[in-house]
């Protein structure tokens, strides 16, 4: 297993990110690691560890603390005490649960309640403020990331099938081509996407919502085990976040793991196996439906009290004979 502390290890043992474009402006990075997975040698050193006691011993306690409580068969992931913040700053802290194999993950919450925050956490992009996490068979070498479409520049001339072709450059290096199975396995990604038809269409003249496929079918050329994704359904219509919503469904029938952003209740309510829900400094995570009870939601700052009233309102109890 592969475990090491989150805290002080991160600047030497940090994943060496390959990033498969983030070239002329384009903002809007696939994160493809290449990660080390044995843990430091000095992972136990409390000098080195300050909140080595965190979570039941550090590292070594941690994992044997929760060893019994995951199943290694399907726990992709364990996150163990867990605080994320910036400058001082904690959004939230204390957080411990496991991520499992081949299962749906969204993570809701106000605005700058921690929900981006903590997939870059995920990447390695940022420091946690303490922590760890526990790899079950290794962080994957393969981690598929779609960014928040805010962070994408579609201005660079490039066609559909170029930006999903991007998805395979990490087996085939920045010169090579797409031939044979690699190029029969982008077109069947545009076309489960819904963008074959649009292969050479240059990207400033997309949509909103044809580009997000087209971003998708740019993760489904990664072929990775785990799908990091912050706020897919940002501005697209029904239509298309029912689409990606099947997109997503496939991915854990085949057993991947899908940790996704999501701003939308309604999305949550219906689609996804577990949420981690934000806000107010505390962090829950759970079930779907145990998970987000109109208490939580208004305590977590995500609904008011009026708006949890009016979504959770129950129907009005029939008449009984008599009453009128």
């Amino acid at each position: 297993m592969a475990c090491w502390h989150a805290q002080s290890d991160l600047d030497r043992y940090v994943p060496a990110f390959e990033v498969g474009y983030r070239l002329w402006g384009l903002h809007h990075a696939e994160v493809l690691l290449n990660t080390r997975t044995d843990p430091p040698a000095n992972v136990l050193d409390r000098d080195e560890h300050p909140h080595a006691d965190r979570g039941g011993g550090g590292c070594l306690g941690g994992y044997l603390g929760r060893y019994f409580c995951c199943d290694l068969m399907t726990a992709l992931l364990t996150v163990s005490d867990l605080a994320l913040g910036y400058a001082g700053r904690t959004l939230f802290d204390d957080l411990s649960f496991d991520i499992d194999k081949g299962k749906t993950l969204a993570v809701l919450g106000h605005n700058g309640s921690g929900k981006s925050t903590f997939v870059k956490a995920l990447l390695g992009l940022i420091r946690p403020m303490a922590g760890q996490f526990h790899w079950h068979d290794g962080r994957p070498t393969q981690i598929g990331y779609l960014a928040q479409m805010t962070e994408f520049d579609r201005r660079f001339p490039i066609r559909v099938r170029d930006l999903v072709a991007m998805g395979a450059w990490k087996g085939l290096g920045l010169r090579a081509g797409l031939y044979g199975a690699a190029r029969l396995r982008m077109e069947a990604a545009m076309d489960a996407t819904g963008v074959l038809g649009l292969a050479n269409a240059p990207l400033h003249t997309l949509s909103v919502g044809q580009l997000q496929r087209t971003l998708f079918a740019r993760v489904m050329m990664q072929d990775a085990p785990l799908v990091l994704l912050d706020e897919p359904f940002a501005a697209v219509d029904q239509t298309t976040e029912a689409h990606l919503l099947s997109i997503i469904h496939q991915w854990t029938t085949e057993g991947r793991t899908v940790v996704l952003v999501v701003h939308s209740l309604s999305s949550v309510l219906h689609n996804f196996d577990e949420v981690l829900l934000l806000g107010s400094g505390m962090a829950t995570h759970g079930p779907v439906d145990h998970t987000l009870s109109p208490e939580r939601l208004v305590v977590h700052n995500y609904l008011s009290q009026n708006q949890a009233d009016w979504i959770f309102r129950r129907p009005p109890e029939p008449m009984v004979s008599g009453d009128a």
